[in-house]
């Protein structure tokens, strides 16, 4: 399996995963301030992960032009997503909002191909559709429950247009570390919601329980994140956002086990749609003639087809290594992802 997928697929199992974990979190901490700790351990935590990794603390990496894709991931995903799903969870109801929270996919992917000219075919367009659609029936509520009004369910897909813009902001600086890319907003995705929190009244919670949250923070959104970044490196937004939106399925597998609780023909329904879908961007195959326009930039890589380069430095041999290099330009033919070397237009 290409290691992007697996990027994905770890992504998505780990965030996933952590919704369970932060349920049985939520009676302990209040619902702004659990999302304030949970943030505050991804950016805390994957800091110091790459302080221990550069022993001590190196520049960022990224060149001027990339920061405002950073600065503008940031804003949308961790500022007025946030805020926006928690204005719109006060008027709708739980099940609802987890059926209007599988509208991220669907966002990230259409604004990735209208806006971005991202590439896509129809096993992929498929594949997406079948992973949103397994989605929909596991998030689906119970008895007819419907919100009240109109303004809450608005409230939320305006955050998953925020994370969608989030999703295609950050493909533009995937080849950068991602350790700081998901740390950056990790940091400032926290501080905004736990000053948020604090200030509409919520209280510090004992010290047991900051660590478990923060703890689960590291794991389902930290090392989750970097994960995606990674994917996006390699496969592009639409398809990373498709094989991430697996999470809330993966998410009930845990609670199957964690909280004891029981499977419905919905269940099944629904790992069976993902379980298409998934198999359809597995077995995508994409490969014509393409361009390859002059560039130059810096990410870790190996001396493949795309890395035939000399070196200002002496050399150990070691791969992946990571320093800036130049791609000449090259025209040729092989199967490919909208990876980050990939970026042309068909």
């Amino acid at each position: 399996m290409n290691r992007s997928v697996l990027s994905a697929l770890l992504a998505a199992a780990l965030f996933g995963a952590s919704t369970p974990f932060a349920k049985l979190l939520a009676g302990e901490v209040s619902p702004v301030l659990l999302a304030g700790l949970l943030y505050l351990g991804s950016g805390v935590g994957l800091m110091l992960v790459r302080a221990i990794r550069d022993r001590g603390w190196t520049p960022s990496g990224l060149v001027r032009a990339e920061w405002p894709w950073l600065l503008g991931a940031i804003l949308f995903g961790g500022v007025l997503g946030p805020i926006a799903l928690l204005f719109g969870l006060t008027t709708t109801s739980g099940s609802t909002a987890s059926l209007l929270l599988n509208l991220e996919a669907v966002l990230t992917a259409l604004v990735a191909w209208l806006v971005f000219r991202e590439n896509a075919g129809r096993r992929v367009v498929a594949g997406m559709l079948a992973i949103v659609a397994g989605g929909v029936v596991l998030a689906w509520p119970e008895g007819g429950e419907s919100a009240t009004g109109w303004v809450g369910p608005l409230a939320i897909a305006l955050a998953c247009l925020c994370w969608a813009i989030d999703n295609n902001l950050t493909r533009k600086v995937s080849g950068s570390d991602a350790l700081f890319v998901a740390g950056s907003k990790g940091m400032v995705a926290g501080a905004v919601n736990s000053a948020f929190a604090l200030a509409l009244g919520a209280t510090m919670p004992g010290t047991a329980i900051v660590v478990a949250t923060m703890t689960v923070g590291l794991l389902g959104y930290g090392i989750s994140l970097v994960m995606f970044v990674l994917a996006l490196r390699g496969l592009g937004t639409a398809r990373t956002g498709a094989y991430f939106s697996t999470a809330p399925f993966i998410g009930t597998v845990v609670a199957l086990v964690l909280l004891d609780e029981s499977t419905d023909p919905a269940f099944w329904l629904a790992a069976s749609l993902m379980a298409l879908g998934v198999w359809l961007h597995l077995t995508e195959r994409h490969e014509h003639r393409h361009v390859h326009a002059p560039l130059q930039h810096r990410h870790p890589h190996v001396h493949d087809d795309h890395h035939q380069h000399p070196h200002p430095f002496e050399w150990d041999g070691t791969e992946p290594h990571d320093h800036w290099h130049e791609h000449l330009a090259v025209v040729h033919k092989h199967p490919h992802f909208p990876d980050i070397h990939h970026r042309h237009t068909h």
